[in-house]
């Protein structure tokens, strides 16, 4: 009996064949046949966190231009710090160098997976440390495009998902999602996201306000590599559509695996930072 020429054995062997192709390759469940519009955007979210699982901490070096409508900026310096945390939301500081009138401010965030977030804002002309309440997250950083929720850890569980489609984006291919902020004091209705199909690495975001409206995009460029596996871009720039005002935040000098510890994002300390 020739068993193995008969069309029904040929199709099972077929099958199997390729649901072993696609195990072996890891095909991500975002890219699987018959799964709804939610389930896909979920994971590809999902799958860009774990592609950036275990790097522990860094630090890195910032310059922000703020550009006004008529293209006047003014330029701030400051440094970023960032304390990975398993199983919730990552640490972040921001310290702010120069100019003379913002030198010493600092700006701290313990995000968290299921809860809002904390943040605490150092003034030192005024010597104290305010918290940023949740209804006030939707103001603008040091008076830059970006908000103040815009500088927190973007968490999965923060936003509920709907993946729209596939699309070219400059030379890549790039995946186009849905987000939707659970916190209903967010300042955002929905957000669209573009991720590149190769790294999952976000490209652009919009960001539409509460009434819908097209507030703001965020571009991400000159993405670079470090330790073989995690990726940072070294240029943001956050148009405002409504004002004309943009900012542009460019980032160097990346260390990861710095000797950072929990002692270095702590509220009581952000008086003493240098």
């Amino acid at each position: 009996m020739k068993i193995w020429h008969s069309p029904a054995v040929k199709y099972l062997a077929a099958f199997f064949i390729l649901t072993a192709f696609l195990w072996a390759a890891k095909i991500p469940p975002a890219y699987a046949q018959n799964v709804s519009a939610e389930e896909r955007g979920l994971s590809i979210a999902t799958e860009a966190r774990e592609n950036d699982r275990g790097f522990g901490n860094y630090t890195a070096d910032q310059v922000m231009v703020l550009r006004n409508k008529q293209g006047q900026e003014s330029k701030r310096q400051l440094r970023i710090r960032v304390l990975e945390v398993p199983d919730d939301g990552n640490k972040v500081l921001f310290v702010f160098d120069e100019p003379r009138d913002v030198k010493g401010t600092a700006f701290l965030i313990h995000a968290h997976q299921q809860k809002a977030d904390d943040q605490w804002l150092y003034l030192p002309a005024l010597k104290r440390v305010k918290r940023i309440s949740s209804s006030n997250r939707s103001g603008s950083f040091m008076g830059s495009e970006f908000a103040y929720e815009d500088m927190t850890p973007q968490e999965v569980e923060k936003f509920t998902y709907q993946f729209l489609r596939e699309e070219p984006c400059e030379d890549l291919n790039c995946t186009v999602t849905e987000r939707i902020p659970v916190d209903k004091k967010s300042g955002y209705r929905r957000q669209i996201i573009w991720r590149d199909t190769t790294e999952l690495l976000a490209r652009k975001i919009e960001f539409y306000d509460r009434k819908d409206a097209h507030f703001k995009t965020l571009i991400l460029n000159g993405y670079q590599q470090y330790l073989d596996r995690y990726w940072r871009a070294s240029e943001l720039t956050m148009q405002n559509h409504l004002s004309g005002k943009s900012t542009v935040l460019s980032l160097e000098n990346f260390v990861f695996q710095a000797d950072l510890n929990e002692k270095d994002f702590t509220k009581t300390g952000l008086k003493r930072i240098r």
